[in-house]
């Protein structure tokens, strides 16, 4: 299951900045582009994921 989130980035003086328009509270940079979604979706994860023991079980479910 892939999930859509809308990434806002701009360019500082050094990096590349951005965060996720659904999630204002995830922000993380990058030297490049490319390394900036890999980070932006590194922090997405690691927030959803954080209290989630690594024996877990996954099912999908409709809302």
């Amino acid at each position: 299951m892939s999930l859509k989130k809308t990434l806002i980035y701009w360019k500082g003086d050094k990096f590349w900045l951005g965060k996720l328009l659904e999630h204002p509270e995830i922000m993380t940079q990058g030297k490049t582009i490319d390394e900036l979604e890999e980070n932006i979706k590194d922090a997405y994860l690691m927030m959803v994921m954080e209290e989630v023991p690594k024996e877990h079980k996954v099912k999908e479910i409709a809302i």
